[in-house]
């Protein structure tokens, strides 16, 4: 496996998907090497080599970049106590350079690429080494541009990779669609695989603390309606909409408090936005949060939004869903394809999310036939049945047998 993070190094839901992906392939008997493009421990990864391709710091391995295209290649990442400075490429190109070397020593069965990042080590293993290649898309570059242009390198990348790869894992049929209509791949070579929650969500004992967010606790007892979301604040996330569909909502119902958990390039803005609306008085950033705070974030609230312009498919609303909280979906999701559960609607439609955000806070009855019916169905897809399906897939790219 090529990826770029795993926790608790990582900045979002690639390396927890990446993890939980591992650890269940493992159970169905396959044996991993994870190559990852930094040096740090890592706990709870026994059940699976991890192979550091530079001796960077985790923190320095994109800066921040790898999620923010128009600024991945202008990115520099200090090294050390020095003065050199490397950029984002440099790091991609000292991964390649590990993997070909590595590749002269070992020969795995098939190598499984996580995003555009690693594409280009995968397509190197492939053509030097005739090892199968399999692409898996958590993302495209058109989701993190929000279906704008982006970076037309980081295309160049992805359409070789996936034009070279024997086949394709997308993360839902809506990330299926954007490849076959935007790469021209054909369709036959696309495999939707599902994500799933995240195991430590359900074997892990939590408790929500009672001294956490207590300023959002006593308004919640007093009859406020908690509306939440979670991200990185990027153009793909939708949030300048969601924040103009909160305006809309506080002025018909004042008792709603908005928490927009994360940061990004988007959070001055965001923060403008609610300043000039006057809501400001309304609306929580808590900057970048996770593990028992973001749980505690989940916890409190009542309704968890996901307004995002295209979300390949999103484990934030499965994370929210555990924990008890009604679901609010762009359709553009991919998650959405799975939970019926769940309050829908196009991410430009600003009003009808506010209406649809009012209506659960003043119906007691709707908000908890949402919430039992979600908690019912969030468990659908589980890590097993992905590994099962990632099994039969390495098996299509191998012309020898593959694992049973």
């Amino acid at each position: 496996m090529l990826g770029w993070e795993l926790p608790p190094h990582n900045s979002g839901g690639l390396g927890v998907a990446c993890l939980n992906m591992a650890r269940a392939l493992t159970r169905q008997g396959a044996d991993i090497e994870f190559v990852v493009p930094y040096e740090a421990e890592h706990a709870e990864t026994e059940f699976m080599q991890i192979i550091p391709a530079t001796h960077l710091d985790p923190i320095y391995r994109y800066g921040g970049g790898s999620y923010e295209s128009p600024r991945v290649f202008e990115k520099n990442i200090p090294v050390g106590g020095s003065s050199e400075r490397i950029s984002i490429r440099e790091v991609q190109k000292s991964y390649c350079d590990f993997v070909k070397k590595h590749l002269m020593d070992y020969k795995p069965d098939v190598v499984h690429a996580h995003d555009w990042l690693t594409y280009e080590a995968g397509i190197l293993a492939k053509k030097n080494f005739g090892v199968p290649l399999v692409a898996h898309v958590h993302a495209t570059e058109f989701d993190r541009a929000g279906m704008h242009t982006g970076n037309p390198l980081i295309h160049e990348i992805e359409k070789e990779g996936l034009m070279l790869a024997d086949e394709i894992i997308a993360v839902s049929e809506s990330t299926k669609r954007i490849i076959h209509e935007k790469y021209h791949i054909p369709l036959s070579k696309i495999n939707v695989v599902y994500n799933s929650l995240d195991e430590n969500y359900e074997e892990k004992e939590y408790s929500f603390n009672k001294d956490a967010y207590n300023y959002l606790r006593k308004l919640k007892s007093s009859g406020w309606t908690i509306v939440s979301t979670v991200g990185r604040f990027t153009i793909q996330k939708g949030l300048p909409n969601l924040m103009r569909s909160a305006a809309m909502a506080i002025s018909k119902n004042p008792k709603l408090i908005f928490v927009f958990a994360g940061d990004g390039e988007e959070r001055d803005k965001l923060i403008k936005m609610s300043a000039d609306f006057g809501i400001s008085k309304n609306v929580i950033f808590t900057g970048f949060i996770r593990g028992k705070k973001l749980r505690d974030i989940y916890s409190i609230s009542d309704i968890f939004v996901m307004s995002s312009i295209s979300e390949p498919f999103g484990l934030t609303a499965l994370e929210a869903a555990h924990h008890g909280d009604v679901l609010i979906l762009t359709k553009q999701s991919g998650v959405s394809e799975i939970i019926w559960s769940a309050l829908k609607y196009d991410f430009w439609d600003e009003k009808k999310l506010a209406d649809e955000i009012l209506a659960v806070a003043d119906s007691p009855a709707l908000k908890e036939t949402l919430k039992e019916n979600v908690l019912k169905e969030y468990h659908k897809i589980s890590w097993d049945q992905v590994a099962k399906k990632c099994l039969k897939i390495y098996n299509k790219t191998m012309k020898h047998k593959g694992f049973n």
